[in-house]
């Protein structure tokens, strides 16, 4: 049956027997949308169906905070995918060791420059990375570079978090702080922001 967001509501918030088929009606929908929305990701089908099963659980725990701006089932789908899109960038980063990321993380100029470009191009490329290296390794406490390399190799925030036993605020005020040095030193050593950027852009 096709519901209005009054009756996925009514029937969510409500008793059996009407909660459990509005339930299985949403489990359904969202299992269809799931499977659209993960179509070129690496998300089998038992994948989705936990994906699902705690979309469901959010969902029912935040009924309240539906305030009709949109299709309930539209809405629904928003937090099954967001949910869905989290759990997938924290497996693919599961088995990844952060000390081995940052060990392998240094900005090392030779192989971060384009040996095409122009020799002044590749000359001002090296020098700016050579200060940032310095600046990492110099100005940065520990914990600061250690983030900010797991940062800068693309591991999301609530992952370094769960490897430095941390929270997602302290870790995003850790990393602000990394840039704001890193900026800083690079002022030091003569380099504006906008010389970084041209570098970095040829």
């Amino acid at each position: 049956m096709s519901r209005d967001n009054d009756s996925w509501l009514r029937c969510l918030g409500g008793a059996d027997p009407e909660r459990e088929s509005a339930l299985s009606e949403l489990r359904d929908a969202l299992l269809r949308n799931l499977r659209k929305a993960l179509s070129n990701r690496r998300a089998d089908e038992s994948f989705i169906e936990d994906a699902v099963q705690d979309s469901l659980i959010r969902i029912l725990d935040r009924l309240d905070q539906f305030q009709g701006r949109s299709q309930f089932l539209t809405w629904a789908t928003a937090i099954a995918i967001r949910l869905a899109m989290a759990e997938l960038r924290r497996s693919r980063w599961k088995d990844v060791s952060l000390n081995d990321l940052v060990a392998e993380a240094d900005i090392v100029p030779e192989q971060a420059i384009d040996t095409q470009a122009a020799p002044q191009v590749m000359a001002d490329r090296q020098a700016i990375l050579e200060s940032m290296q310095r600046v990492i390794d110099n100005q940065l406490t520990e914990k600061q570079r250690t983030a900010l390399l797991a940062e800068l190799k693309g591991m999301p925030q609530d992952e370094i978090a769960r490897h430095l036993s941390s929270n997602r605020n302290a870790i995003y005020k850790l990393t602000h702080d990394a840039r704001r040095k890193l900026k800083s030193g690079l002022e030091a050593a003569g380099y504006t922001s906008e010389d970084v950027l041209t570098a970095m852009a040829n």
